[in-house]
């Protein structure tokens, strides 16, 4: 039901489309291992790309199979992705602090402390030289905002797209969560041997919060640009991992939190 206060007519039934929520499950070796509630599709990538970020495997290699498989619903919904990883890579180690249930809209909850998420990436991305035009960085929300075409149809989805540091995309994805999202571009990524992501840049529709700009160190990012404002601990983590953190992207203005260097005007 249609309802507006602003004009004459009577309320009116009409059919509208709604951002698909599902949850996924994450097995290693048949064993659970998380829960994230997301938009259906590129679930494999986005398995990787949580696997990558959580420190669980730092390569392509390290997974020997990831597919999915049949849940318990009826009718079956394919709602577990199963990976089985080499021989030689470590488990995770099983703390109790960390609950891997995933919400759509805080990312990974429930661990104990900022000690027991903060992980450390196998990338030096403090050493990557590569600027970006502020003029590029402002054109870039335009162009992740004319991919999302499941975002015109129901307004409910976050984006994030890698871009070249000439401002050019170079894969978009969209979810009900943007840890979601940022996983799936990182999975994907993973998948199609672009690790360390040198000289791009990473734009989220939303904030910039300390998961997504860790998820960007880990997979070698320099920046990290969000259309919204960051946190004091995304800000923290940028500077210590000498990543440049950019928020309030927007129109012809833009605040730089830290990495200051790689954005030149």
């Amino acid at each position: 039901m249609k309802i507006n206060l602003d004009a004459t007519a009577e309320p009116r039934r009409r059919p509208d489309d709604l951002a698909a929520e599902e949850p996924l499950e994450i097995r290693l070796q048949r064993t659970p291992l998380a829960v994230t509630m997301r938009t259906p599709g590129q679930d494999i990538d986005l398995a990787m790309g949580f696997l990558l970020t959580e420190g669980i495997i730092r390569t392509a290699a390290d997974i020997v199979t990831a597919q999915l498989c049949a849940g318990t619903d009826t009718p079956n919904t394919y709602n577990v992705v199963d990976v089985v990883l080499g021989a030689d890579v470590p488990p995770p180690v099983t703390d109790p602090s960390r609950n891997f249930y995933t919400t759509s809209s805080c990312g990974v909850c429930g661990k104990a402390s900022i000690d027991a998420v903060r992980t450390r990436s196998q990338f030096e991305v403090a050493t990557d030289d590569s600027t970006v035009p502020a003029q590029v960085l402002a054109e870039l929300p335009d162009r992740l905002r004319a991919a999302q075409r499941t975002f015109d149809r129901t307004g409910g989805l976050h984006a994030a797209g890698l871009f070249t540091a000439e401002g050019a995309l170079v894969v978009m994805r969209e979810d009900v969560g943007r840890h979601n999202a940022v996983d799936k571009v990182i999975g994907w990524a993973l998948r199609e041997g672009r690790l360390p992501l040198t000289g791009h840049v990473l734009l989220v529709s939303g904030r910039a919060s300390f998961e997504l700009t860790q998820k960007a160190w880990m997979a070698g990012i320099p920046l990290l640009a969000a259309v919204s404002a960051p946190s004091t601990l995304a800000a923290e983590l940028a500077d210590e991992a000498g990543m440049t953190l950019v928020g309030f992207l927007r129109g012809s203005t833009m605040n730089v939190y830290a990495g200051m260097q790689r954005v030149t005007v």
